[in-house]
């Protein structure tokens, strides 16, 4: 896993051969941030990262100048890998979390400028994600969402919908 930009660009980690995580591969996550340069200035944004899994989305947001980054991730060693990781870059800009991010969600009070959320694709309750960010009022106004999911799921119907993207076997749902 490495970073695509920003202060830590190309720093580089180690992700155990044990993870039940599957990262978002570099070539869809320098594709989806070249997107959304079009949409949102990250310097000094405030981010959320659900279901954070390696924590790589996390540290490319805070490499590329987020204020704050809120890491959520439920599996015990993932969340000990992404604090071992952020010691290694010796950055206090993101905030590990370990927990359910749907709990999280409902008792979330702040706002974000940038969400990522990439939950395992065959998740019970992942088509209900997208309504509760909003309904919750997670997402600051001119603030983006970013939803990573299987080829099965189609958001397009969504009030708050605004492009799909695919890169190979990944695809993204992009709401603002």
């Amino acid at each position: 896993m490495r970073i695509i930009t920003g202060i830590y660009k190309g720093r580089h980690f180690e992700i155990p051969r044990s993870f039940k995580a599957r990262p978002t591969t570099d070539f869809a996550k320098e594709n989806i941030f070249n997107v959304l340069t079009a949409y949102l200035d990250f310097e000094g944004a405030t981010a959320l990262d659900l279901f954070s899994g390696t924590g790589s989305i996390s540290l490319e947001l805070v490499s590329r100048g987020c204020s704050r980054v809120v890491s959520v991730e439920y599996d015990r060693d993932h969340h000990r890998f992404i604090c071992e990781c952020l010691k290694k870059l010796m950055t206090e800009g993101v905030l590990p979390i370990r927990g359910d991010a749907f709990r999280f969600i409902k008792a979330c009070k702040q706002q974000f400028d940038f969400i990522f959320a990439d939950p395992p694709y065959a998740l019970k309750g992942l088509p209900t994600i997208p309504a509760l960010i909003f309904e919750k009022g997670l997402l600051a106004e001119g603030g983006v969402f970013v939803f990573e999911h299987g080829k099965d799921q189609d958001f397009s119907a969504h009030p708050h919908f605004r492009e799909h993207r695919a890169y190979g076997s990944v695809n993204f749902s992009i709401f603002t």
